[in-house]
């Protein structure tokens, strides 16, 4: 399912119009990202949780050449499936 997909099952399921629907699907994306960029988590009890991850400096090598570089340090969005979505899908 893509992200216009998505707002149809919305739009279907609410009785929204599509564009309603693709209002809400947005808000709730930028919602959820800009918690994250503060640094907070998101929890939805019965879904799962998003959260930030925090990745330490690291030397790695360029694949072409061989030769050893460094990787900075950065921050991973990540996602743990709740136990309700996990049942849903078993």
């Amino acid at each position: 399912m893509n992200k216009q997909e998505l707002i149809g099952a919305v739009a279907d399921g609410s009785g929204l119009s599509k564009a309603d629907a693709g209002k809400a699907v947005e808000a709730v994306f930028d919602s959820i990202a800009a918690a994250l960029k503060k640094g907070d988590e998101v929890r939805l009890v019965g879904f799962g949780t998003f959260s930030v991850s925090k990745r330490k400096a690291s030397t790695g090598r360029n694949p072409r050449t061989g030769e050893p570089m460094t990787i900075k340090a950065s921050s991973q969005p990540k996602f743990k499936a709740g136990k309700g979505l996990k049942d849903s899908v078993n």
